[in-house]
């Protein structure tokens, strides 16, 4: 065998074992839980917010937050959180909802915030039923729930919002599918057929029959703002897309998209 061939050979080699390896720890590259314990919400300023407990139809006691509306009747935001760190981290996103009245169910995953288990899409998917489920039964109905995905979470939002029927959807730093995102990210690898986590939001949005408002920063380098507008294209009206100038993944309350976000709300009547 030739010294090309050999080269040739040790390289696919080592490229199929780089391959088995991504394959085995992706979920390790796609989500970064803080297990740590959430606490209480007061820890975090939310004085009038609890930790609460939902069990997951796969057998996962997780703790969540929940603040009721001020008015009986009001709207809640159920907040499907991103890929990093744990619920109480968005502590100071939802204090800008709360204290204009909303109620906020804050989600907690399985894997995050000292929860049991390991995240996953199906996973993710189970925990806010769970979620969901809780507040129905505490009287709360679809009709008068926001579902808020905060990036991977947008992922999460959609696919509940093809399950339940809220009265609205609002997607922080979305993309089409993890798919797009990781092609983006591992060009070099052959990641639609490695990939198991795919959150689809692409072809579930089409049949999404909801009020819709989509938020991106145009520097955003995680998400690019290219795949939410993409998105956005594909979902059906009434929508509204607003871009954060000079946003990027994870700052987009600091260039102030909860007062933006608050204000299309409050010019839809979700109140």
């Amino acid at each position: 065998m030739g010294f090309l061939a050999r080269l040739i050979l040790i390289g696919a080699v080592v490229y199929s074992i780089v391959l088995a390896i991504m394959y085995t720890m992706q979920r390790s590259f796609q989500y970064y839980p803080d297990r740590s314990l959430a606490g209480a919400p007061a820890a975090a300023g939310l004085r009038d917010m609890h930790e609460v407990f939902v069990t997951s139809d796969d057998g996962f006691k997780l703790q969540a937050w929940y603040q009721p509306p001020r008015q009986a009747d009001g709207m809640v935001m159920v907040y499907f959180h991103g890929n990093a760190g744990h619920h109480a981290h968005r502590s100071s996103k939802i204090a800008h909802f709360i204290e204009a009245g909303y109620g906020v169910y804050l989600c907690g995953y399985r894997g995050y915030g000292g929860n049991p288990g390991r995240p996953s899409e199906q996973g993710f998917y189970s925990d806010a039923r769970a979620g969901i489920t809780w507040l129905n039964i505490q009287g709360i109905k679809s009709s008068q729930m926001i579902f808020y995905g905060e990036s991977i979470g947008s992922g999460v939002a959609v696919q509940m919002a093809g399950e339940f029927t809220p009265t609205a959807v609002i997607l922080e730093a979305p993309f089409t599918s993890a798919v797009d995102v990781a092609r983006r990210h591992y060009s070099w690898l052959p990641v639609d057929w490695l990939l198991r986590d795919r959150f689809d939001n692409f072809s579930k949005i089409k049949s999404l029959k909801t009020d819709l408002l989509i938020v991106h920063g145009d520097e955003d380098a995680v998400t690019p703002i290219a795949l939410a507008q993409k998105l956005f294209e594909a979902a059906q009206h009434p929508k509204e897309f607003i871009t954060i100038n000079r946003g990027g993944h994870s700052d987009l309350y600091e260039h102030h998209a909860g007062h933006v976000i608050l204000e299309w709300l409050q010019r839809r009547n979700v109140q």
